[in-house]
Formats: structure tokens, C-alpha cells, sequence
């Protein structure tokens, strides 16, 4: 089992920037995989970023790549998301996920989800 607590969600404004945290614990073998998912009033959960294997590979949805950066510390307990140049569209509750397998960045990479933090970008 894994437990994540995500931290850091608020409101800013356009071309602002905000940094998300999530803090995991239990099985490190499921936390393989970590990543940021997000969903936005009215739309479904869209995947945004996501960390993999020893050597940390990354990877972003279109709509936020150059803007935004994933990261997490060594012992794979910290998750982080930096966002920047943070645009209206961005607006939506951001979740961190996590899973023992990467299977892309999608739905079918994860097992376990925080329960969200909101993110609220005003123009």
C-alpha cells in the first residue's frame, strides 16, 4: 500500500508560478512510477507529468511541457511539481499518483491517488 499527501495548491495569477509537493509513504516497489494528474471543473483527469525508474525519467503532457518540471528526491519519498508561466487553463485539483509499473503516461500506470490539491490560476 502507498499513501500520498499532496501540499502546496492555491491561487495565483497568470505567469505566476506555484510548486505542488506530495509526500509518500509504504511500499516503495509501488512508487516506481509518481506523477501529477489533474482535472478541471466539467473535464476528465488529464495526465500532466510523471517520473520513472532508477535514473528518474520524465515526462509531460503537451500543454504544459517547457512550463512546468517534475522531480522527486532520492529515496523516491517526496514528489514535487514546479509550474511556471501558469495560465488559466491550468485551473483544476492536481493529484499525485502513483504505481509499481509504467505503462506511459496514462491511466494505466497508476494504483494509488492523493486526494488532491487545488490549483487556481485567474486572469
Amino acid at each position: 500500500q502507498v499513501q500520498l499527501v499532496e501540499s502546496g495548491g492555491g491561487s495565483v495569477q497568470t505567469g505566476g508560478s506555484l510548486k505542488l509537493s506530495c509526500t509518500a509513504s509504504g511500499d516503495r516497489s509501488s512508487r516506481y512510477f509518481m506523477g501529477w494528474f489533474r482535472q478541471a471543473p466539467g473535464k476528465g483527469r488529464e495526465a500532466v507529468a510523471g517520473i520513472y525508474n532508477s535514473y528518474g525519467y520524465t515526462e509531460y503532457a503537451d500543454s504544459v511541457k517547457g512550463r512546468f518540471t517534475v522531480s522527486r528526491d532520492n529515496a523516491d519519498r517526496t514528489l514535487y511539481l514546479q509550474m511556471n508561466l501558469l495560465k488559466p487553463e491550468d485551473t483544476a485539483i492536481y493529484y499525485c499518483v502513483a504505481g509499481d509499473t509504467y505503462r506511459g503516461l496514462n491511466l494505466d500506470s497508476v494504483s494509488y491517488w492523493g486526494q488532491g490539491t487545488q490549483v487556481t490560476v485567474s486572469s
